[in-house]
């Protein structure tokens, strides 16, 4: 397994409630719960991390 170096984005500031990214090389993109960190991750596909990406910048937040 490689190590995956995950991250915030930068707008979460402090907080504590929110999701955490990795790039993950041998498959697209990880991602897991700030909060429960323990709990593990969940992977993505590239093609899919991609298209979720593509979808969020559509969007008013």
């Amino acid at each position: 397994m490689t190590d995956l170096e995950f991250r915030k984005s930068s707008y979460s500031g402090n907080r504590q409630d929110c999701v955490e990214v990795a790039r993950h090389t041998a498959i697209g993109a990880a991602m897991r719960d700030t909060k429960n960190r323990g709990l593990g991750h969940i992977e993505f596909p590239a093609a899919e991390w991609a298209a979720f990406i593509e979808a969020a910048k559509t969007h008013e937040l």
